[in-house]
């Protein structure tokens, strides 16, 4: 019956309305923004927010050189957590350095600006 094992294939698109100049516009005009606070001195910083991860013996991505692997649980519930982690990186262009703070707040925004508020830029 020609049925296989298919994945999901993003060629759907909305709002179409998008023009590219525009875009490109927005990224000059940041571009231009940059250097000009660079000139005079401010603080220029990129942040991401990430993934947050559950904090607690569950599996993780990667490899760790060791006599044994570690046991970890089965499953990963929400309910066998500590908690939940919410990385926040902020990258000061200027300086070259990059800091990553991790709270357990569900309030991402407040988070956010406490964790920028809290670097000596």
């Amino acid at each position: 019956m020609d049925f296989s094992l298919k994945v999901n294939h993003k060629k759907n698109e909305t709002n179409i309305n998008l023009d590219l100049k525009d875009r490109d516009q927005q990224f000059k005009y940041i571009a231009r923004m940059r250097e000009l606070f660079i000139k005079k001195g401010d603080s220029v910083i990129s942040v991401d927010g990430k993934k947050k991860e559950l904090i607690g013996n569950f599996k993780n991505v990667g490899a760790i050189y060791c006599r044994e692997a570690e046991h970890v649980n089965v499953y990963d519930f929400p309910s066998d957590a500590e908690g939940k982690g919410n990385p926040y990186g902020i990258y000061d262009i200027i300086a070259d350095t990059g800091t990553v703070f991790v709270g357990t707040s569900y309030d991402t925004p407040s988070f956010a600006v406490e964790s920028i508020a809290s670097r000596i830029w």
